[in-house]
């Protein structure tokens, strides 16, 4: 695999990652959501995102919708364990937005669940800028 760069966005990193960084419970006392930690960069010319999400079933449990240039992920973890003498479950929504490149094609976008990881990959369009020249006028 290439090797991963992190892809900066803005001079200012997203709110949602620097909040990640901060005790949940002094922040998000009474959330149900919890956010997911993906990484970014492109491979291939093409957009990557991957997120760990062991223990779901990625055809129940996830939800990935791209809509205004974002890209939002929602998962729903339920898993519950059982023996003779106890037992154990571990539940929760979890949810992400990213913000796509300028240049993402909507219309392109292809997800795979392997061991506990989602990466989803979406297609970039050629993007050709052309300078408009502006018309003066005489006041």
């Amino acid at each position: 695999m290439a090797e991963i760069e992190k892809r900066s966005r803005t001079m200012f990193p997203d709110l949602f990652d620097w909040l990640e960084d901060f005790p949940r419970p002094m922040l998000r006392p009474f959330s149900e959501v919890q956010p997911i930690r993906v990484e970014d960069y492109e491979e291939g010319g093409r957009y990557v995102i991957r997120a760990e999400l062991p223990g779901i079933d990625p055809d129940k449990d996830v939800e990935i919708t791209v809509e205004d240039g974002t890209l939002t992920l929602r998962a729903e973890r339920r898993e519950e364990t059982k023996d003779k003498h106890r037992s154990e479950f571990r539940y929760g929504m979890f949810s992400r937005t990213v913000r796509l490149p300028k240049n993402a094609d909507p219309d392109d976008v292809k997800a795979t669940y392997d061991n506990g990881v989602l990466t989803i990959s979406v297609g970039k369009k050629e993007q050709k800028e052309e300078a408009k020249r502006i018309a003066i006028t005489k006041g």
